[in-house]
């Protein structure tokens, strides 16, 4: 499934998908950054709830398909513009994460 498949699926807000065509794999939660980098893998969506600009950085690090950020969690401006400079795909909803998991997973099985 394309990362914009997803996307319209999981009706996600766009804060940017430069790769919308890229193929997502698999799937990863977490939101501590360090644990995320060591585990998450190559063509994974993850969701998440941190903002910071650290996550462009571990996204783009692990090579994630797309980032989803959950609960309806507030991005600055300058991680969007980072995101879009990096490649990254990014994405918000108002579910949680549970949810968002879940639905992701019936999605790819």
């Amino acid at each position: 499934m394309t990362v914009e498949a997803l996307a319209d699926k999981l009706s996600l807000t766009t804060l940017c998908m430069p790769e919308g065509d890229r193929e997502i794999e698999g799937g990863y939660c977490g939101d501590l950054l360090s644990w995320v980098m060591s585990r998450a893998k190559s063509g994974d969506a993850w969701v998440t709830i941190m903002t910071n600009i650290n996550v462009v950085a571990v996204a783009s690090l692990t090579d994630c398909a797309c980032v989803i950020l959950a609960e309806s969690a507030e991005v600055e401006p300058a991680v969007v513009e980072k995101a879009k400079s990096q490649g990254v795909n990014l994405f918000v909803s108002e579910k949680d994460s549970f949810i968002l998991c879940a639905q992701i997973g019936a999605l790819l099985s």
